[in-house]
């Protein structure tokens, strides 16, 4: 009679899967991987296909910067749907005309306006955005600055930012963004903070504290990054590759 035993051997390197999300010590079931591990990584997979064509969630979005009293505007790049958003970048870069046309009606010139912009997962912004937004805005009012409106918008690229910042004569953008998925993170986010935007900017110019989520960068670490970032902008008068991240005593929390 055979003796029965387990098929599955375990990875040495097991006692590591505690301290990350990545894909290691997945065992092995003779050269291949466990069925349990093949099946994970294709739901992740799938997960992270959707969330490069879900939505933004307006309803919920609108709701919750109302409760934390903001005034908003959904707004739309020049991308005319999902695909050539995603096969023509370029077309994400550049507001519709229509929103162009709004924007320019706005009473202007605000010392930071945030933008939430679907990016390559909206899943993201319509979980975390405003979480962040409602932490540093709290810590920002202190320093009585002026927030403008915040912009919504939908097939979006980073670069868009300055566009939009210079259409409300804004001394620095914060733009929160879905990051590009990843097979562990479909709900990254990324912020990007741009100061004094203008048509026109590379990435040079701009500081990013990115994979803000739960079970990455918290709201409370973000919240507190961003606005060291921001008091040394609005001191120093730059932003980018020559403005160098000197804080010390940070930790996640």
């Amino acid at each position: 009679m055979l003796k029965k035993h387990n098929s599955i051997e375990p990875d040495s390197w097991e006692f590591l899967r505690k301290h990350t999300a990545a894909r290691i010590a997945l065992g092995h079931a003779g050269v291949s991987l466990p069925t349990k591990e093949l099946l994970a990584f294709r739901l992740a997979h799938a997960q992270a296909r959707d969330a490069v064509y879900s939505e933004l969630n307006k309803e919920k979005i609108s709701t919750e910067l109302s409760e934390i009293g903001f005034d908003y505007l959904f707004v739309k790049s020049s991308s005319v749907s999902r695909d050539e958003y995603l096969k023509n970048p370029n077309s994400g870069k550049k507001l519709d005309q229509e929103f162009l046309q709004k924007l320019k009606q706005f009473p202007s010139s605000y010392d930071l306006c945030f933008i939430i912009g679907d990016g390559l997962s909206a899943v993201a912004v319509n979980e975390h955005s405003v979480a962040v937004i409602n932490l540093l805005s709290l810590k920002l009012k202190k320093q009585n600055w002026s927030i403008a409106p915040i912009i919504v918008s939908e097939q979006t690229r980073v670069a868009l930012t300055d566009e939009i910042g210079n259409l409300l004569n804004a001394n620095i953008v914060v733009m929160l963004i879905g990051e590009r998925p990843g097979l562990s993170s479909p709900d990254s986010m990324g912020a990007y903070i741009t100061y004094h935007p203008k048509p026109g900017l590379t990435d040079e110019r701009r500081n990013c504290v990115s994979n803000i989520r739960p079970d990455g960068l918290s709201y409370s670490f973000a919240a507190e990054k961003l606005f060291y970032l921001l008091t040394e902008m609005n001191a120093k008068k730059i932003s980018g590759v020559q403005l160098k991240d000197r804080q010390e005593g940070l930790f996640l929390g």
